[in-house]
């Protein structure tokens, strides 16, 4: 029983993901039927049912009777808007990184001890995807938000998921004054394969500082390109 609740809580978040992250499915959208849905996840229907009562009462899905499963119209929890920043006010790369720098590391520490096997599986894919994005010189952006969205919602903890899509869509979407390289790709690797040898290996404070250290990396980096 418990396998089972864990696992709809796994797919429910894979869904909040395709809907917050991706953009695969936007406010009013239709969701595809159940059918076709629970083989895509690869789960049971019951599971997939599971899933989307849990989305229905974290007020992301409604279900229309005799139309099927709906992206609430309403849904807006993980824009910019809900931090209530006047449009005028840029918020400055530092700030941002400042934020990451307080929250990630600690994102790491919970995500590396309350992930499940699945969770860790499909961070290790972003990684690598993220890795062969930029060895073949292609845009990683998506890959990288991917990343770090996943290990947040690997905490289980519902203000972590919801800030982390905020901090990642701020970034990409160059809302600071300027744009930088904060770290080069090189870095940008071999940060993720070390967050990822602690997070497999269990190790939460190991995790911790290598999220640390990346994000540091970046803000040192940052300073060096102001000056």
């Amino acid at each position: 029983m418990d396998n089972k609740k864990r696992l709809s809580d796994d797919i429910a978040e894979v869904l909040l993901s395709q809907i917050v992250v991706e953009k695969k499915y936007l406010p009013g959208d239709k969701l595809p039927n159940e059918i076709d849905l629970s083989k895509e996840l690869g789960v049971s229907r019951i599971t997939l049912r599971e899933a989307i009562r849990i989305l229905v009462t974290r007020h992301v899905l409604e279900i229309k009777r005799g139309k099927g499963t709906f992206v609430r119209e309403d849904y807006n929890d993980h824009t910019l808007d809900r931090l209530n920043i006047p449009p005028e006010v840029k918020m400055g790369a530092d700030d941002l990184y400042e934020i990451r720098l307080i929250f990630e590391p600690e994102i790491a520490y919970y995500a590396t001890l309350r992930a499940t096997d699945k969770e860790l599986e499909r961070i290790n894919t972003l990684k690598n995807e993220i890795e062969e994005c930029i060895l073949n010189k292609k845009d990683y952006a998506k890959q990288e938000m991917l990343f770090h969205c996943s290990i947040a919602q690997a905490t289980h903890n519902e203000f972590m998921s919801r800030l982390e899509p905020v901090l990642q869509e701020s970034i990409q979407k160059g809302v600071f004054l300027y744009e930088y390289e904060h770290v080069s790709n090189q870095d940008i690797i071999s940060d993720n394969k070390m967050i990822m040898e602690f997070m497999n290996a269990r190790n939460a404070e190991g995790a911790k500082s290598a999220m640390h250290i990346h994000i540091l990396r970046a803000i040192n980096q940052l300073k060096l390109e102001k000056k």
